[in-house]
């Protein structure tokens, strides 16, 4: 029999992990000006990472899904700020095709990622909770409360850092539309330097610099995440409706998480 478990326990529970693992934690970042943020849209992308390292310089962290554009932003943090540490969230669901690609990225790119898994085994999760993804929107803020949440805030509190780098861009979704280059979340600060990057700058990029695709863009796939809750684009659907059946599109990483002593 699975373990009934509320959100609201769950929650409780992984502030309890949370505490178990913190080394100290980071301090809280504050968002800068606004007129910081706007100068920040329009600087090019080596002085949008140069400002980064300038307000952020030791504090700051980026993550990569190994995702269809992943190699873009692991490429611009090598070529314009290879001192800055990269996580990547090891869910225990990705694709083996995304396990792969990303040991290509890091030989390739010769970077260093630090891989950070949840407190919880797949194995686990299945026998006390059963598959959460086949449930309704509460049972996905679980699954991605354990599984990409708690490693991601235990990363960012191991590591020391107030901010963190991600490659969301403003044309992915209708949510990521209203973002801004630089903005807070819970007690983190997120930047974002790619935002207003379009389709054709991802796609130029790749080519400018024999950035290898991933191997399941060719399959149809345009937003990669764990396998049981990725679908490849099919006629009439847009990127967001390949994802969690359609019910929603983040996975949680970039939503508060409203975990008691959480940074995000």
């Amino acid at each position: 029999m699975k373990a009934a478990i509320s959100t609201r326990t769950l929650k409780m529970n992984l502030q309890v992990s949370n505490v178990a693992t913190d080394k100290g934690g980071a301090s809280s970042a504050t968002v800068p000006s606004d007129g910081e943020i706007a100068s920040f849209g329009k600087l090019d992308m080596g002085d949008r990472f140069a400002w980064i390292n300038e307000h952020y310089a030791g504090q700051v962290v980026a993550s990569t899904s190994a995702g269809a554009q992943a190699a873009v932003m692991l490429h611009l943090i090598k070529k314009h700020a290879p001192n800055i540490p990269v996580v990547f969230i090891d869910t225990g669901y990705h694709f083996p095709e995304t396990y792969q690609y990303l040991e290509i990225l890091k030989e390739k790119l010769e970077m260093e990622i630090q891989v950070y898994s949840p407190a919880i085994t797949a194995a686990r999760q299945e026998a006390m909770y059963g598959k959460l993804w086949e449930g309704g929107k509460e049972e996905l803020e679980r699954y991605g409360l354990i599984n990409k949440v708690e490693p991601m805030n235990r990363a960012l509190k191991e590591l020391g850092s107030t901010a963190w780098i991600s490659g969301l861009r403003r044309i992915q979704s209708r949510g990521r539309g209203n973002l801004d280059f630089v903005m807070n979340q819970t007690r983190t600060t997120k930047l974002y330097p790619i935002l207003d990057w379009t389709n054709e700058q991802v796609d130029s990029y790749f080519y400018l610099y024999g950035l290898p695709p991933h191997p399941l863009v060719e399959k149809g796939y345009v937003s990669i995440g764990d396998w049981h809750s990725t679908k490849p684009l099919e006629a009439g659907q847009s990127a967001e409706e390949t994802r969690f059946g359609g019910l929603k599109r983040e996975c949680g990483l970039h939503e508060a998480s409203n975990v008691p002593d959480y940074q995000i």
